[in-house]
């Protein structure tokens, strides 16, 4: 499979070929394990769920979709990071799980 994050006009689908992470358990943080799988799967732990756990899950989401991801196990354990601390960890999970890191 091809892998580029973002080409231009369109996205390239990019494989995830081994277990990564990325991020810590500290407060206002997110934990993300990624590893290959055959079908997407999010599972999502967090202090914050209740609140904002469908929230958490869209960006997750979208930055899987941006980053051409469509068959992964991730799983998010968020101790009430903000947004831009999610797409960052879960963009660096993606770079790692696909080999380049």
């Amino acid at each position: 499979m091809l892998y580029l994050l973002h080409q231009g006009r369109g996205y390239i689908l990019m494989e995830i070929v081994k277990n990564a992470s990325a991020g810590t358990m500290e407060s206002s943080d997110v934990y993300v394990e990624i590893e290959p799988a055959a079908a997407l799967e999010i599972q999502l732990e967090s202090v914050v769920r209740e609140q904002f756990g469908e929230d958490i899950r869209k960006v997750v989401g979208e930055v899987l979709a941006e980053c051409g991801v469509e068959k992964a196990c991730v799983r998010v354990i968020d101790r009430g990071a903000l947004d831009c601390v999610i797409r960052a960890r879960v963009e660096t999970a993606v770079i790692r799980g696909k080999g380049e890191a």
